[in-house]
């Protein structure tokens, strides 16, 4: 019998146990330490810098979107293949309403105040309604979700075309392009307010937790433990916003926001940029997601519904209108994710979203969602993008061709499952 600590205490053990840390999780972490620093090794120190880590930040956004919606498609034991082409119709209908329909509608120009919020929420409506559309063909014609999707991805890219007749469609407003990245951003004292108000809520979560558990006679944590989590939690929030912060905006750029102000810039003035807006729409929507699957009718609704189809139906569950709901906020997410590719970007492109259905898909995978399932999480989705554009920003850097890294990823993945398969045979999960 394991020796306990007292009442309510959980029995003595290793380190790792002691922290209760997902195992699977400890190897993604571990396998994007390693990515970080043989990249850095191989271009001499360029790729864990300020800027290149920012940059990465805001490149894995719009795929780390979706895929959080994606682990949903994919725990229900369903596929989306269109989401890159229904970013591109999203993101097309966003571009437009801002470029020519509202100014030729209402006479509202680049610059109005309405403008953007009216365009976002157009491209948000149109990407929960053609995911409703794919849901219900899925639900209730019951038309598999691969064939569904794998025509939605021909049909919605053209749809795509056709409503821009394939130009490049801009200027965009620029409260919209804020949501990009590098255009719109918190600044430092902002980026450490909001990163010490992160680590207050982190660890109050951590308090909180082991007082509920104690209330309820349930076993805790060693206090040790609870303190290196809360430790990890604030050096990750912390660190992460100190780096953010140390990428300096450039002079010339200084100068000229200064000038726009009519100020003069002091001489040897720098600033930082701290977070951007879109990487907080990012935090925002994993946290959102994260209790929709976790504490939510819903979310237990899709993983009984992954785990076992069949039991879910009979136990009361109505899969088919689930499954319209899953594919509307994929759509939605679509929408939100088209929003910050083409802000990033200042325009909408003909080629926007091209292969994200396959990096989305990947990343989900690459997060520890079974494909047979019933089993995912978004933390792990989020993680599976970052390493994904860390592969692929690391190789464009080190000058690998474009052919080989697609090579690489490809192979990254089918290791990624192979992974995934021998580790729930070894744990016993199903």
């Amino acid at each position: 019998m394991a020796e306990t600590t007292g009442a309510g205490a959980a029995p003595k053990r290793g380190f790792l146990k002691a922290l209760e840390i997902d195992t699977r999780l400890l190897g993604m972490i571990g396998a994007f330490i390693a990515v970080c620093l043989v990249f850095n090794l191989m271009t001499d120190g360029r790729f864990l810098t300020a800027r290149n880590i920012f940059n990465l930040t805001i490149q894995t956004v719009s795929v780390a979107i979706m895929a959080t919606g994606m682990v949903f498609v994919i725990v229900t034991r369903h596929i989306d293949l269109s989401v890159g082409s229904l970013l591109a119709t999203c993101s097309a209908v966003m571009a437009m309403m801002q470029t020519r329909w509202l100014p030729d509608m209402l006479g509202l120009e680049i610059g109005h105040p309405l403008l953007p919020w009216l365009s976002i929420l157009s491209g948000l409506a149109v990407g929960g309604a053609i995911g409703a559309f794919n849901g219900w063909l899925v639900g209730y014609l019951t038309i598999p979700a691969f064939i569904v999707t794998l025509g939605g991805l021909l049909v919605w890219r053209n749809v795509a075309w056709y409503m821009t007749s394939g130009q490049t469609i801009g200027p965009l407003d620029p409260t919209y392009v804020a949501f990009g990245g590098i255009n719109g951003t918190l600044g430092p004292a902002a980026s450490w307010v909001v990163g010490l108000a992160a680590t207050a809520v982190g660890v109050f979560a951590l308090v909180s937790a082991r007082r509920a558990k104690v209330g309820h006679g349930q076993p805790v944590k060693p206090l040790w433990a609870e303190v290196v989590l809360a430790a990890l939690i604030a050096a990750a929030i912390l660190g992460f916003v100190a780096i953010l912060n140390a990428y300096d905006i450039p002079s010339a750029r200084l100068a000229r926001i200064f000038e726009a102000r009519g100020e003069t810039m002091p001489e040897g003035y720098t600033e930082g940029y701290g977070i951007p807006y879109s990487v907080l729409l990012l935090i925002f929507i994993a946290i959102v997601m994260t209790v929709t699957a976790q504490r939510t009718r819903l979310g237990r609704y899709i993983f009984a519904t992954g785990g076992n189809p069949d039991a879910a139906e009979l136990s009361g569950i109505n899969t088919r209108l689930l499954t319209v709901k899953i594919f509307a906020i994929m759509g939605v997410l679509c929408a939100l994710a088209g929003m910050v590719a083409s802000a990033r970007l200042a325009n909408h492109s003909n080629d926007i979203g091209t292969l994200d259905e396959l990096r989305v898909i990947a990343a989900a995978v690459i997060g520890g969602t079974a494909l047979s399932g019933g089993i995912g999480t978004i933390y792990g989705a989020i993680l599976g993008a970052l390493i994904m554009q860390s592969l692929q920003s690391g190789m464009a850097m080190v000058g690998v061709d474009a052919p080989f890294q697609n090579i690489v990823v490809g192979a990254v993945l089918v290791l990624a499952v192979l992974i995934d398969i021998i580790y729930r045979k070894r744990t016993g999960a199903s």
